[in-house]
């Protein structure tokens, strides 16, 4: 059996802002549910507002305790968010992603989120064009890296009224652009 840890922000996560108290989307919608099967184990270590972390000490545990066939790494629309620039979010993710201990994990494939769109969290077009831009960096340091890369830009991911989080129809894209892309 495959195993695969997913590290994430609240689209790994599943986060449903619909609600009046947000909860999680059922396990059978997000998509870490979805691409899970008989031959594959789904390792979900998604975190609602997480940034690209500093201190990868963390993330280097669960690599070592779960000895992943297989890393995604989908983060850094908290970054933007935050009023980083897709500069500085790409060279956070670099010291990251380059982590040595990650290499226990045996492969690990960098997943550009989708870009932002119009909503509710979104102040302004400019968070929208640094959304943009970070896949041509992240599939640079992809290629330095010398890891996967996909960019979910390309799957047609529907979005939800904030901009931001994936509608049910949006992790069915997800999960349908990385069996075709990724696994």
């Amino acid at each position: 059996m495959q195993t695969i840890l997913c590290f994430g922000d609240s689209n790994t996560y599943g986060f449903d802002p619909r609600s009046y108290i947000p909860e999680q989307y059922p396990e059978n919608v997000r998509w870490t549910g979805l691409i899970a099967s008989g031959e594959r184990q789904i390792i979900n270590c998604g975190q609602n507002g997480l940034s690209v972390p500093q201190d990868p000490g963390l993330y280097e545990r669960m690599i070592l305790r779960h000895s992943p066939d297989l890393l995604l790494v989908m983060l850094g629309s908290n970054d933007l968010l935050n009023g980083r620039t897709a500069e500085e979010t790409a060279e956070r993710m670099e010291r990251f992603i380059t982590w040595p201990a990650f290499r226990a994990a045996g492969t690990i494939a960098l997943i550009a989120p989708p870009p932002f769109q119009p909503g509710a969290w979104i102040e302004g077009p400019e968070v929208i064009t640094q959304s943009v831009r970070l896949a041509g960096l992240y599939r640079d340091i992809a290629g330095y890296a010398g890891i996967l890369f996909a960019d979910a830009g390309d799957w047609k991911i529907d979005l939800l009224f904030d901009g931001v989080h994936f509608s049910p129809e949006g992790h069915r894209a997800f999960a349908e652009g990385l069996l075709r892309e990724v696994l």
